[in-house]
């Protein structure tokens, strides 16, 4: 008798500032031929007033925060809740402005993660209203094909799928991070622990085209993390190499000054702060990156 499917929990985390995208989101997951076993929606310093507790008849579970957590510290909330509770198998997460625009998603992340034990990731499919995958969306760097799926080393927060086996070896998101790089933390501790992560380009989640730098503290967080993520999690000797080459590439990128000062800010904030218990990767890892495309130099 072949074993039990895996049961699929869910993870929205939102600040309260897309009611109707949201809205859009919950019936979506409601459409789905597998139903959720249970919804977890966190709201970052916002009470959910708005979000009746029967909406859309889902099993729903609201959490209020009083503060903002961040992304990562958000969905901590709602995974230690699916975990402690033994809710499911599998978490889906999903942006409060994304949406599942077919129905048979958790059906296929279901039998995927039923026929492979040793998947702990899947990365959807980032697209905008129009189909269009934009290069930075494509967890590779040779991004030309979005519709080329296969193991990778990382994978978009917008909308993936987690196996609770694995959050339950390695541990949840760096809460500390608050926003940027801590898919990265996240996906190089799961390779190191021999699971892998799969991009599936035919699982969508439809999200508006944005940029992450309209976040006011983008260039500083994602600077300061990047430190913090090569001092946490690369061997010694691979740190100022992989701190180098990003040094160099955001000079030559970033063209405002306002966004360079943010930038050095950041950098210099990540060397000089505390940047939580040091994991570094098994040089096996580094071998097994490379071989997939991307060694965490780069």
């Amino acid at each position: 008798m072949p074993p039990p499917l895996p049961r699929i929990g869910v993870v929205i985390v939102t600040m309260g500032t897309r009611p109707r995208e949201l809205a859009a989101l919950l019936a979506s997951v409601v459409r789905q031929d597998v139903p959720a076993t249970r919804v977890v929606l966190v709201g970052n310093a916002t009470p959910l007033t708005d979000i009746p507790d029967d909406a859309w008849g889902l099993p729903l579970t609201k959490l209020p925060l009083t503060e903002n957590l961040g992304c990562p510290g958000g969905r901590n909330v709602g995974l230690t809740l699916l975990r402690d509770s033994d809710a499911c198998d599998v978490v889906v997460e999903l942006d409060d402005d994304g949406l599942l625009i077919a129905d048979d998603v958790f059906r296929t992340v279901q039998q995927r993660y039923a026929r492979d034990p040793a998947l702990g990731v899947i990365g959807f499919r980032v697209a905008d209203e129009h189909g269009h995958t934009e290069r930075r969306w494509v967890p590779r760097l040779r991004a030309g094909d979005p519709l080329r799926g296969g193991p990778v080393t990382a994978f978009l927060g917008g909308g993936h799928a987690l196996s609770m086996p694995m959050l339950r070896e390695i541990g949840l998101w760096p809460a500390e991070f608050f926003f940027g790089h801590e898919e990265s933390d996240l996906a190089w501790r799961a390779l190191d622990a021999g699971w892998s992560i799969h991009y599936a380009p035919d699982l969508v989640l439809q999200h508006p085209r944005t940029s992450p730098a309209r976040h006011a503290v983008y260039h500083r967080n994602t600077a300061r993390n990047r430190v913090w993520l090569a001092r946490r999690r690369l061997p010694s000797l691979l740190i100022p190499a992989h701190l180098a080459l990003w040094t160099l590439l955001m000079t030559a990128r970033l063209r405002s000054p306002s966004a360079l000062k943010a930038w050095w800010g950041g950098f210099f904030e990540g060397l000089r702060t505390p940047c939580g218990p040091r994991g570094p990767m098994a040089w096996r890892t580094v071998w097994r990156m490379t071989r997939l495309g991307r060694p965490p130099v780069v």
